[in-house]
């Protein structure tokens, strides 16, 4: 009788790999792995245990476990140590391995996420800086609600620049904010709470008071623009993607903030483009960061024109498909009352 055959063939079915997986493999926790991620980050035993809130016996208990169980499985452990306060060592299978759990666990914590916010368990809000006043009130309407079933309401930053990608790439289930009427917004559902153009804020003595500026003119005029977000939409659309060829740009600014301090310095004179908001609060004292800057009205005189559109943005169709319970119809109805808040939407 012939002896047996030392090769096997390999299974692709799923369920038979599972099946034959070893013990090593299928013992090895969530909570393993998360612990080998955090000394990944951290570099140690004792900067993980301290980061996990646990003993460094723990964590060290726990590689012990990991080390022996990926020898038997790939030929060497994940990770050596190499003396107190040293960072821990890891081999090319360590390496391999943590990244891998960092894959898994995200995918996991991912698809967790997206499995509660279809059942209305979980929310994310986005909403620039300005639009934070409005989302609060809307808040206080649907808080009741949202503390009786339990669901979990995020809120994060975003900036204007990147509204609509973050919305439409699933970072944020809606969000508040602005954007220029000439990005394409097919692909949302809009709640308008107001349209609006630009401003100028200056500390030079022309033009007069009263007077108003066109924005062909805007050639003709030192500017002062932010390096990216709203208003640079706006130059594009006047003036081509080019714009900063065709204008006399003296200053280029991260935030409205640095703006108006570079103004009032009188280090440069200038004209400082806003959103009409702004340059409105501006003119009735009501920003003091802006106090001792005129403001002139921006008249628009080059087609197509151009608006800012303030408002609540939602992926197309996405509201529809849930229940009027579903907390997106809840709060985009609460937002819907609220209406428009004491705010101001400034480029960012």
């Amino acid at each position: 009788m012939s002896a047996p055959s030392p090769f096997r063939s390999p299974s692709f079915n799923v369920l038979s790999r599972l099946l034959r997986s070893s013990p090593a493999l299928l013992d090895t926790t969530f909570d393993q792995l998360r612990t080998l991620i955090t000394v990944a980050e951290t570099g140690t035993a004792l900067a993980a245990a301290r980061t996990l809130g646990r003993d460094q016996s723990s964590v060290q208990k726990q590689l012990d476990t990991l080390n022996r169980n990926f020898s038997e499985l790939c030929g060497e452990p994940l990770l050596h140590r190499q003396g107190r306060g040293r960072d821990v060592l890891f081999t090319d299978t360590g390496r391999a391995v943590a990244q891998q759990a960092r894959r898994t666990l995200t995918e996991w914590l991912d698809t967790i996420h997206e499995c509660r916010r279809e059942l209305g368990g979980t929310l994310t809000v986005g909403a620039t800086r300005y639009t934070l006043g409005s989302l609060a009130h809307a808040g206080d309407l649907v808080a009741e609600q949202f503390r009786a079933r339990d669901i979990e309401l995020n809120v994060v930053h975003v900036r204007t620049k990147d509204l609509i990608d973050r919305l439409l790439a699933k970072d944020v289930d809606l969000v508040c904010g602005s954007v220029v009427t000439t990005n394409a917004l097919d692909s949302v559902d809009v709640l308008e709470w107001r349209r609006s153009g630009l401003g100028i804020l200056t500390n030079m003595d022309t033009p007069k008071p009263g007077e108003s500026v066109h924005t062909s003119e805007l050639p003709t005029l030192p500017l002062v623009v932010p390096s990216g977000g709203v208003i640079n939409d706006f130059m594009r659309g006047w003036f081509g993607s080019d714009y900063r060829n065709r204008l006399d740009i003296v200053a280029e600014i991260d935030s409205a903030q640095y703006g108006f301090e570079l103004l009032r310095s009188g280090l440069i004179r200038g004209c400082m483009l806003v959103t009409q908001g702004l340059g409105e609060a501006a003119g009735e004292n009501r920003l003091h960061a802006a106090s001792g800057l005129r403001t002139i009205t921006l008249v628009d005189d080059i087609e197509p024109k151009l608006e800012l559109l303030v408002g609540v943005f939602a992926r197309r169709g996405e509201r529809s498909s849930y229940p009027d319970s579903h907390p997106l119809n809840l709060l985009w109805n609460a937002l819907h009352q609220a209406g428009e808040a004491s705010w101001l939407e400034v480029d960012r």
